[in-house]
């Protein structure tokens, strides 16, 4: 066997809680009854990925499984094994959390094989949980810590996209026009559908979980994962609930956009019907041709100027009777 082996993860669990990290020499020399062991691989790494083909003992298509590249959250019973593919929503610094990081993971009554590409925060909090001592004791209690962790961060992202929705729904009362409220609407509601594409396939998965008939997951095990994918379904009425904010606050975006610019039609449209009449007056006295009255008249112009304000004064005062404005 590769001796060199360097997973992200080895560790041998006591089944009390803790766990200690292996080298390569006890995965290796790894026996059933030393107790359950946990390895953690990056499928893109050549070393890692050759060792899962070559001396896991797995056959070739859970290794295809393990190193695909591209997954659906399921769960497939195969023998006394389970292979199931999850997602955990992306919180590495700089990241998108829409961005899904999955995790594929082969899991038997005594051994448990994941793969990942990107860091997913929650296997990582639960494998310092095994190194603590607060760790899952057998299998099944590792398959509920870590479908609980992920819906847990799942929970976290929907309610700082709900808080930023109620910000946007503030702004849009003070500052409605605002180009960055309909951008960052636009991002909201892109962040909802992307989670929802892969939230749903991960309820169906934690179904699967609960109705396949793998010995070691005992009826409480099955219950405790019924309550996550109770959470897990809240979750995504959560986030219909939200995109349907988001469109409603759209709307509203775009119905006060539209009074506005109807609002500024208008004003335009009393200006033009105030000055149209006086354009015709001065279009018509500006022509270059005899017979102009006033023309010999030193006070012609004031008059006429005269006449044009109370003609003015006279279409204000009636627009103001009609209520015009």
């Amino acid at each position: 066997m590769n001796t060199d082996l360097k997973p992200l993860h080895a560790l041998l669990l006591d089944g009390q809680g803790g766990g200690r990290d292996m080298d390569a020499a006890e995965i290796n020399a790894w026996q059933p009854d030393q107790g359950l062991a946990w390895l953690h691989l990056d499928y893109t790494d050549p070393e890692q990925s050759d060792w899962l083909r070559n001396h896991s003992g797995l056959s070739e298509l859970v290794c295809e499984a393990l190193l695909t590249e591209n997954t659906r959250p399921r769960a497939t019973l195969t023998g006394d094994g389970l292979l199931i593919a999850l997602r955990g929503v992306n919180l590495n610094p700089g990241a998108d959390p829409e961005d899904m990081v999955s995790i594929r993971l082969y899991v038997t009554p005594d051994r448990i094989i994941s793969t990942r590409k990107r860091r997913l925060l929650s296997v990582t909090s639960l494998a310092e949980d095994c190194r603590n001592g607060e760790g899952p004791a057998n299998v099944a209690d590792f398959l509920v810590q870590l479908s609980g962790n992920l819906v847990e961060r799942m929970g976290e992202v929907v309610e700082e996209i709900e808080e930023e929705l109620s910000s946007l729904e503030l702004q849009l009362l003070d500052d409605g026009h605002s180009a960055a409220i309909r951008q960052s609407l636009s991002n909201l509601r892109r962040q909802t559908i992307t989670l929802r594409r892969y939230f749903g396939p991960q309820r169906d998965a934690f179904s699967q979980l609960q109705n396949d008939r793998a010995s070691w997951l005992s009826n409480d095990h099955r219950l405790e994962l019924r309550e996550i994918s109770d959470r897990l379904l809240r979750h995504i009425e959560d986030l219909d609930m939200i995109r349907e904010r988001a469109a409603m606050a759209q709307d509203e975006l775009v119905s006060q956009q539209s009074d506005q610019l109807n609002q500024r039609m208008y004003l335009l449209s009393l200006i033009a019907a105030v000055f149209l009449p006086l354009g015709f007056l001065t279009g018509l006295l500006g022509i270059n041709v005899g017979g102009i009255p006033g023309s010999e008249n030193p006070y012609a112009f004031g008059i006429f100027m005269l006449i044009l304000t109370l003609l003015v004064a006279l279409q204000v005062w009636y627009f103001r009777r009609q209520r015009w404005f």
